[in-house]
């Protein structure tokens, strides 16, 4: 099987992790440190107060300091994701990655932790001494059997939740999906066999866990390197498989298999066969969740059976078993709850929340996350997809409110529902938008133009989208320039379309076009010839007005208005539309979108119309409900001013139409129209939330607000997103980053469907 997971170089992991700050966390204060009296009130004399309360109550210590929201990710380095024992620094990185996802997906601090030893008592001794400093304890990467002796023992000594991921994680996400599955065929857990294929901690959990949901443990058949885990078996066993030996004449995974109902992988990639798939019971249950390759391929199994429901370790099949879904979340609820430990009925409670939010019907950013195609709860979609923004707000209240029923929580929820809302309020949604963008344009494979395709810049973002499995790249150069680029790069020769434009065999007819278009604006034929065989942005708006190809990215080695009139000189704006261009800009887990920041400089208000019709739609068309705010130096004409008349103006047409679908208000300025309380003052404006779509007055406001908010903070500006031709163009900045270029070219492929086809804004 070729592999469709994305790939890159060494380089590239390493310059990902080592710039612009190596590594990926960092510490930002929580407190202004901006007076002698904020100095004064975080450390001396004041922080005496806040001390001598801790000292008289130490649960206090949730209430004064950052404890009820940290976590510590703690390795000692012995079983390193598949790569094994390489020692406590070297799974650094993976534990400040571990992190990194409990900020990203459930707003958890955390702070990894790499203790060298690999003595088991001298490990539960030192976590043992300062785990009461974090709310929980998440051990990662600790190999078998000792991990389990280590939980088991700080679970017992330690007074807040300690959690082995490694065994738990995939627990849940399976039995999640088991839930699913079962119900699907109509099976009753009670009732399923299951034969297990690795008895490692993973393995053991997931069969401690579906026993806990009702499995019968003599139906739960449990095999490693030396086959069925059956009781008498001496051969390598220890206290822990030996909970798990039952009554039994089969002794191979082949036998367990046969008949079986449910086979659970968490071994190695080929310990399955095609033969045993088809001994098991009709419709079966086959999660092969080895990673990175599964215990047996879904193409493989779909060769001898058309009815099993199947799940794997990998994002590139439907039904992904990804701790992500687990983890954060579980942690979430524990801390809001300042839960003692994470017991099995937590673990429960979670995994019935992951399995009942699959069954829901899915908001539009998943469906953003499909490239349109809303998935539906069956045999491809048992497991929620981690772009679900409702995660962080339907999960953790069932593992709070199941740490609250046993007793573990140190803290009440009086409302819930309240609560679930400020989880939803924790993180934004588009937060995952540019993954999501990433994972929909997956499923196109489309064909995108690199126009500058011999800058090095170039070629390595070409190289790299291909290797995301975001599309097919094509780039426009002459073959022997891009050919040594590409060696100078360290880039595969031979891995990347080239197409030299003075030698297409598509020339005359692009010639033809382009002459019957131009000959009216004083061009001869020859001028349009001429055009096609140098001029790449007018090669490659040719290959997409002939469907030679989906989208174009170019602008790296040309201004902005340059590319772009290369590109006009092609392409037409889609009938009723306006082209602008759209900033999108993502920080701390907020989006909001800016234009227009790139088209027209000095909009008049028929201009702000079209702008605002234009940005709304494919906001909307984005998977966000547009609240579009039309901004100005005046709040509802206080001042009065002439600069902001045709602002008003703009908001007086919208009012007279009768065809608009989206919140707009204005003239406002951006603080109020960016505070979501601004209608305490403002009663009667028309903005039910802060706004997320900027409409600026001009492209100088524009373009100082999104530089400003790119330089002196840490928002990540994705844009101008080009808006409107009828075919996905985008323009980069000149001297754009790789990751630059990779963006804005999965924008023009994402483009294809989802933007290209919105209707006319009127």
């Amino acid at each position: 099987m070729t592999s469709k997971r994305p790939t890159f170089t060494d380089k590239e992991a390493l310059d990902f992790h080592s710039h612009p700050t190596p590594g990926k966390l960092s510490v930002t204060p929580t407190k202004p440190m901006a007076t002698q009296r904020d100095l004064s009130l975080a450390y001396s004399p004041g922080v005496a107060v806040p001390v001598k309360a801790i000292a008289a109550d130490k649960d206090l210590a949730y209430e004064y300091t950052s404890k009820g929201n940290m976590v510590a990710v703690i390795s000692n380095g012995t079983a390193i994701l598949g790569l094994g024992d390489l020692g406590a620094m070297a799974s650094k990185p993976v534990m400040e990655g571990k992190s990194v996802l409990f900020k990203r997906f459930a707003d958890v601090d955390s702070v990894d932790v790499e203790v060298f030893s690999n003595d088991t008592e001298e490990l539960i001794t030192t976590i043992r001494n300062i785990g009461e400093t974090w709310g929980g304890i998440n051990l990662e990467d600790i190999a078998s059997p000792e991990c389990f002796i280590i939980e088991s023992r700080l679970r017992e000594e330690l007074d807040i939740p300690v959690f082995h991921d490694d065994q738990h994680g995939t627990a849940i996400i399976a039995a999640a999906g088991l839930i699913n599955a079962c119900n699907i065929t109509g099976r009753e857990l009670q009732d399923v066999k299951v034969a297990i294929s690795g008895a490692g901690a993973a393995g053991l959990s997931c069969a401690g866990l579906i026993r806990h949901l009702g499995v019968r443990p003599e139906n739960i058949l449990m095999c490693d390197s030396r086959g069925v885990v059956y009781e008498g078996r001496t051969e390598k066993m220890d206290q822990f498989k030996s909970a798990f030996a039952v009554k039994t004449e089969k002794r191979t995974l082949t036998e367990a298999m046969d008949g079986a109902d449910v086979f659970l992988g968490l071994s190695i990639a080929g310990a399955v066969t095609k033969e045993m798939v088809a001994s098991m019971a009709p419709n079966p249950i086959i999660f092969a969740m080895a990673n990175p390759d599964p215990e047996i391929t879904p193409e493989e199994i779909k060769q001898v059976r058309d009815d099993a429901i199947i799940a794997t370790g990998r994002s590139d099949y439907p039904n992904q078993v990804n701790n992500v879904l687990g983890f954060p979340y579980i942690f979430r609820g524990a801390l809001d709850v300042r839960a003692r430990s994470i017991n099995e009925e937590m673990k429960v409670a979670a995994a019935q929340a992951l399995a009942e939010l699959a069954r829901e019907d899915v908001p539009d950013e998943v469906a953003a996350a499909y490239h349109g195609s809303r998935p539906q709860f069956g045999r491809d979609y048992i497991i929620p997809t981690p772009f679900d923004p409702r995660l962080i707000s339907f999960v953790p209240p069932f593992v709070a409110q199941a740490a609250i029923d046993t007793g573990v929580a140190r803290k009440e929820i009086p409302d819930m529902d309240e609560y679930r809302r400020s989880l939803a309020r924790r993180l934004d949604p588009t937060a995952s938008f540019v993954q999501s963008v990433q994972a929909a344009v997956r499923e196109k494979k489309a064909r995108i133009v690199f126009a500058e395709g011999e800058e090095p810049s170039v070629v390595r973002a070409a190289f790299s989208f291909k290797n995301q499995g975001l599309g097919e790249p094509v780039l426009i150069g002459r073959e022997e320039q891009v050919t040594r680029t590409m060696q100078q790069m360290g880039v595969p020769e031979g891995s990347l379309e080239i197409v030299n434009a003075r030698l297409s065999d598509r020339n005359p007819e692009y010639t033809d076009y382009l002459y019957d278009r131009l000959k009216r604006q004083g061009f001869l034929r020859r001028d349009a010839q001429r055009l096609v065989n140098q001029d790449r942005n007018v090669f490659g708006s040719c290959m997409l007005k002939f469907g030679d190809a989906d989208g174009m990215i170019t602008g790296v080695t040309r201004n902005y208005d340059v590319a772009l009139k290369d590109v006009q000189t092609v392409l037409d704006p889609i009938p009723g539309r306006q082209v602008i261009g759209m900033s999108m800009v993502i920080n701390r887990g907020k989006t909001i979108f800016i234009a227009d920041t790139s088209i027209t400089e000095l909009p008049v208000a028929e201009d702000l119309v079209g702008i605002a019709c234009e940005s709304a739609s494919s906001v909307k068309a984005l998977g966000f409900t547009p609240r579009v705010a039309f901004v100005s130096y005046s709040t509802f004409g206080n001042p009065m001013g002439e600069r902001a008349e045709k602002v008003r103006e703009a908001v007086a047409m919208l009012d007279a139409r009768d065809d608009i679908d989206f919140e707009y208000e204005g003239d406002i300025s951006v603080d109020v129209a960016m505070n979501p309380g601004h209608k305490l003052v403002y009663p009667f404006s028309r903005l039910t939330d802060a706004a997320n779509v900027l409409v600026m007055p001009a492209i100088h406001s524009a373009a100082i607000a999104t530089k400003i908010l790119t330089s002196m903070s840490r928002a990540t500006v994705i844009g101008p997103i080009l808006l409107g031709f009828e075919k996905p163009v985008q323009i980069a900045s000149l001297g754009a980053t790789v990751n630059d270029i990779v963006n804005l070219a999965t924008f023009a492929a994402f483009d294809i469907d989802m933007l290209g086809h919105i209707p006319a804004a009127k």
